[in-house]
């Protein structure tokens, strides 16, 4: 993917949402006065943690406050929503929530404590990332279509390790069992380091996770990707296929909004969001994004929302497609 591509959704309009489609409690003058934290649901290491750490990093700067990271693995990201939607809405805890928590857990999770729309005020978006495919060096396949026929030919298939169930990578890998015929079985796993042990251990043949957390490990020669599930080949791994190059028309992108507690004052969220979106356009921060193989979009609040409900359009009938969601489902919105 050529930087013009890995650029082509940055300048994105970010026209402000009017004041009145949000509580007004407080005034953003001095804000922030104190440290503020971010919520991600994403282990030490994974996707959602190495793009919340970026972003922090350039708030913290930028505001001259401490932005922490707080890591709520588990429950495949309820963990992280109950404990963002229980903090105060004064503007000092964030929440980068993933396409998992949005589109992807409530078709899998019966009778979830959280509803994403009704308990968080969606500040803006971050960056999408595609999801990647990647194997030990020590097996033979130097593809993705070679490595799914060396699946069909091992008794018993293989194993993979992805995200815990429900996760946009453990969708991504039943979406290559549905559509190649790939003779995988999922185990899954709290994060990618874990999964990546395990790999180099033979205990499995592949893990699916978001560019951005394999990356190091592909540079560094412990793993072999097999390809990226964007649309086109990424500027920083432009030797790696995409799996629509196996599999045509295969596509999956992750991505990720910052959000905070229903009832943040409103002048806070247009704050935060035109901070976010500035930090956004700095280029030392876009190259190291799309280094990781994720594009920033600069939106407002208004279509971050829009942006989400089209995702969801989209995302929740291959859930119920692939058979992952929970007999009763909500229908499509």
């Amino acid at each position: 993917m050529t930087r013009d591509l890995g650029r082509r959704r940055l300048f994105w309009s970010a026209a402000s949402l009017p004041l009145a489609a949000f509580p007004h409690r407080a005034d953003a003058v001095g804000y922030p006065s104190r440290p503020v934290r971010i919520i991600t649901q994403g282990a030490a290491g994974s996707g959602p943690d190495v793009v919340a750490r970026l972003v922090a990093d350039k708030l913290s700067r930028h505001w001259q406050q401490q932005v922490s990271i707080v890591n709520h693995p588990g429950a495949g990201g309820v963990a992280a929503a109950r404990a963002a939607a229980a903090a105060e809405p004064d503007g000092y805890t964030l929440y980068i929530p993933t396409i998992t928590t949005f589109v992807i857990m409530p078709e899998v999770q019966r009778d979830l404590p959280i509803d994403m729309n009704r308990d968080f005020v969606h500040i803006g978006f971050v960056a999408e990332t595609p999801m990647m495919f990647a194997t030990s060096p020590a097996i033979a396949s130097g593809s993705l279509s070679e490595f799914v026929a060396l699946t069909r030919k091992t008794p018993g298939g293989v194993f993979y390790a992805a995200n815990n169930h429900g996760s946009l990578p453990h969708l991504t890998g039943e979406m290559l069992r549905a559509r190649a015929g790939a003779n995988i079985t999922f185990v899954p796993y709290p994060g990618a380091l874990a999964g990546l042990q395990d790999l180099a251990g033979g205990r499995i043949g592949m893990i699916v996770e978001s560019v951005g957390a394999l990356t190091g490990a592909v540079r560094g020669g412990s793993l072999k990707p097999l390809a990226v599930a964007s649309t086109q080949r990424l500027q920083s791994l432009p030797d790696v296929p995409t799996a629509s190059e196996s599999i045509p028309g295969f596509e999956a992108m992750g991505w990720f909004v910052l959000s905070a507690p229903a009832k943040t004052p409103a002048d806070i969220v247009l704050r935060v969001n035109q901070d976010l979106n500035r930090m956004l356009a700095e280029p030392d921060l876009v190259d190291r994004l799309q280094d990781l193989g994720a594009f920033p979009r600069q939106l407002s609040p208004a279509e971050t929302q829009a942006f989400i409900s089209k995702e969801d359009r989209s995302w929740r009938p291959k859930v119920r497609e692939l058979g992952l969601a929970h007999p009763g489902s909500a229908p499509t919105r």
